[in-house]
């Protein structure tokens, strides 16, 4: 195990291959669910990456772009919002749900994880971008 992977507690081995493999499913499922419904696949590209606005928190400082990526992309927000599109059988907060979770899906897939404050490329599925040698 390296340094950083130490340090950030980032998934290795088998469990980083499940975790996005998990991802996989989950947008598969998403995409599938939605097409299924019937959503509408301009609202889905219009919004397909509107939770990687949350990037742009990463201009204040890495802890605050970490805090606010990470409430963009865990599963907590679109599952509420699933649940409440069900319950008041609302099709845009449905839809939107089901597109908030595709695109998490997709993220996991490719190893984009949830951001330690250490800096963006520090995340629970291992180091992403370049990596400067030592």
């Amino acid at each position: 195990m390296n340094e950083a992977t130490a340090e950030t507690g980032a998934a290795t081995g088998g469990v980083k291959i499940l975790l996005r493999l998990e991802g996989l499913t989950l947008f598969t499922g998403m995409v599938m669910l939605y097409a299924s419904w019937g959503g509408s696949w301009l609202v889905f590209a219009l919004l397909f990456f509107v939770p990687d606005l949350s990037f742009l928190a990463y201009l204040a400082d890495a802890r605050f772009g970490a805090l606010v990526y990470n409430a963009a992309h865990s599963y907590m927000a679109p599952v509420a919002l699933l649940t409440l599109g069900f319950g008041f059988a609302s099709p845009l907060t449905l839809s939107i749900a089901m597109i908030w979770l595709a695109h998490i899906g997709i993220d996991r897939a490719l190893g984009y994880g949830l951001k330690y404050s250490a800096g963006f490329g520090f995340t629970h599925l291992g180091r992403i971008g370049r990596q400067r040698d030592a």
